[in-house]
């Protein structure tokens, strides 16, 4: 291997040490290695800074080993030039020995500039990735609660979700807590409780909350109801520091929101994983294939097999397939349009899946031209246009090569 680079390392991350490897020299000869072991706590790990700052180093490659790697990047970010491997990918590149250590081969790949980079955003947006993900994970975690909820209602006898379509609104919880407390309710009690449309159903909420409850159902309901408030409030402080933390980027926020389906969430959910600066990704595939949209390429023989998308950042997937289903519902746009296409042949996920993916390539032109989204309406592609293409690929698939030529009309 030529080698590019004169002073690099490659580093072993483990939970309790960190191999490094230093391999400097001219290029043209063989450099000369270095190997210590170093421990991973903020301690050790200034050790391994001055270690590797006396020698010149100038790149350190390391894999992206599970959560250890997040330590060392804190220490030396800043101080040297830093590259994320992919694992995978270095234990595919051919040429490595079985009695070469990690740290080595690293060091050895990096010198010759065959590492490439994962993309590490910025540490304000790794902090609000931190957010947004936690806050996700809370919202499933109050769905669990709320569905434990209703298991028992209907346990007890109380039919309360079969007249009241959210228990959990303003009408469903007051009528929830007064259950809780043991009260009986009459006619004229439940109509000053509930709220809008609710107050033509009251004598058949009345009949719903006739029930066999226990003091056994009513401690456990109280057990999640108690753990779900707590949830919301931890979901609110949430939302305010993450509201805090997209304020200096309120013109990006404002773009994505241009999109169908995508409001404030999702968007602040969007830039915690892919950032602001699209320079990290050099086309609008490569970004597909870093989340994780890219469709599979398995073909042998001039026959296609599975392909399932490849594997890739699951928040973003998360938050870009549930912007999907709520942009499929808008009227009259070229998202939904494009959902419809899909869905008749591939069926419903796959169409979602090929909407996640259409709305991230989109994201990536509008964050790196600046540009709002401009809609294109449903009938965006003249159906002239999207015949002409469907039996060129019919032909093309029966093995004819294609030759359109326009005719001039007399």
């Amino acid at each position: 291997m030529d080698a590019i680079l004169e002073r690099v390392a490659g580093l072993d991350v483990h939970q309790e040490t960190v191999v490094a490897c230093a391999l400097y020299g001219q290029l043209d000869r063989k450099p000369k290695k270095e190997t210590k072991t170093f421990g991973t706590t903020v301690k050790e790990l200034l050790k391994l800074q001055d270690w590797l700052a006396e020698r010149n180093i100038t790149n350190v490659a390391m894999e992206s080993t599970g959560v250890y790697w997040k330590p060392v990047w804190n220490i030396l970010e800043g101080h040297f030039t830093l590259t994320l491997a992919n694992a995978q990918r270095i234990k595919n590149v051919p040429g490595r020995k079985t009695d070469v250590s990690d740290a080595n081969w690293i060091a050895k790949l990096l010198r010759a500039g065959l590492v490439e980079s994962s993309f590490v955003p910025p540490v304000e947006f790794r902090d609000l990735r931190d957010l947004t993900r936690y806050r996700r994970k809370l919202l499933g975690h109050a769905t669990s609660e709320k569905n434990r909820i209703h298991k028992i209602l209907q346990d007890a006898n109380i039919k309360l979700s079969t007249y009241v379509s959210d228990v959990f609104g303003v009408s469903g919880r007051a009528l929830l807590e007064s259950v809780l407390n043991g009260e009986v309710l009459e006619v004229d009690q439940v109509r000053a409780m509930v709220k809008t449309t609710l107050k033509k159903k009251v004598p058949q909420i009345v009949d719903a909350l006739n029930s066999r409850i226990r003091l056994h159902h009513r401690e456990l309901i109280k057990m999640h109801y108690d753990h779900l408030l707590y949830i919301e409030k931890q979901i609110k402080e949430l939302e305010n520091k993450i509201n805090q933390s997209v304020t200096p980027h309120q013109e990006v926020m404002d773009l994505l929101m241009t999109i169908p389906g995508i409001k404030e969430d999702a968007a602040a959910g969007i830039m915690a994983e892919i950032g602001i600066d699209m320079s990290q990704f050099p086309s609008d595939g490569n970004i597909s294939s870093w989340g994780g949209f890219s469709p599979g390429n398995n073909e042998s023989a001039g026959k296609k097999k599975s392909t399932k998308s490849t594997k890739g950042n699951k928040a973003l997937k998360a938050v870009l397939c549930q912007v999907a289903w709520a942009a499929m519902k808008t009227k009259d746009s070229r998202l939904s349009s494009f959902y419809y296409r899909i869905v008749k042949r591939r069926g419903p996920k796959k169409a979602n899946m090929a909407l996640a993916h259409l709305i991230l390539r989109i994201i990536y032109q509008m964050l790196k031209t600046k540009t709002p989204y401009k809609e294109l309406g449903w009938d965006y592609l003249p159906s002239k246009e999207r015949k002409k293409d469907y039996f060129i690929k019919k032909l093309q698939n029966m093995g004819y090569e294609v030759d359109i030529q326009e005719i001039e009309s007399a």
